[in-house]
């Protein structure tokens, strides 16, 4: 009775923690929209509310952090165990840097407006790169929370056409600053926040890869896409 109370605890304490790297998850895909939204409508308070929600990001990774050291610490977790909670504290620093580059974005979106450009800001390459990221960033989290590997591969191949509309994006706004010198500074506040947003597929593709070592014990980063749609049919 007493290791059957024991594993119950044990099962609370992980699901509580679960809980709160979802809660996470789901402030940093509101963070990641809003950021995208506040600048394709020029809304300084909607950018001043991703911000500020970066201290509730950066608080929930704080506490999950010292939730699984200390379930380490008591219950000596071996095996699966253990990659479920080394899972958790990879996915939260991934959610955490993702969350710091929605801040970026929603303090470039600042600079942008706040000086008054006569020339305003071109987004709809920024729109598709989003709509990409909103895509990988939900299926990652969706892999965590049912701990189903099924569509990881999907948020893998997805972030090669985000890196792939990145250098694209990156090239016209070159072009734009060589044929309009009038179009540097803002030129490069969009290459800036392409650049977030390129490092954001990176971490939503991290967290899939993190999914797959818990589930699969197979560590697949250094793995090309052919290599993991292998092991995953295994």
């Amino acid at each position: 009775m007493v290791a059957e109370h024991i594993y119950k605890q044990y099962d609370t304490d992980l699901e509580a923690i679960r809980a709160k790297v979802l809660e996470m998850g789901g402030i940093v895909e509101e963070q990641l929209a809003d950021c995208v939204s506040s600048l394709i409508n020029a809304d300084g308070k909607l950018a001043d509310s991703v911000i500020k929600k970066d201290l509730r990001v950066n608080a929930l990774e704080s506490e999950i952090d010292e939730d699984c050291s200390l379930i380490i610490a008591k219950r000596s977790p071996a095996a699966r165990d253990l990659r479920n909670l080394l899972m958790m504290l990879k996915i939260i620093t991934d959610l955490e840097r993702i969350g710091d580059e929605a801040s970026k974005i929603a303090k470039a979106t600042h600079r942008i407006y706040d000086e008054n450009r006569m020339i305003k800001p071109r987004t709809k390459e920024i729109q598709s790169i989003f709509e990409t990221l909103r895509f990988m960033l939900r299926t990652a989290l969706n892999s965590f929370a049912r701990l189903d590997v099924t569509e990881t591969i999907d948020v893998l191949e997805k972030d090669q056409e985000v890196d792939d509309e990145y250098r694209a994006f990156m090239r016209q706004l070159l072009t734009y600053m060589l044929e309009d010198p009038r179009t540097i500074s803002i030129s490069l506040e969009l290459m800036f926040i392409a650049k977030s947003l390129e490092r954001i597929g990176d971490h939503a593709k991290n967290i899939s890869q993190t999914v797959i070592y818990t589930v699969k014990g197979k560590d697949v980063r250094h793995a090309t896409i052919k290599e993991i749609k292998a092991e995953l049919k295994k």
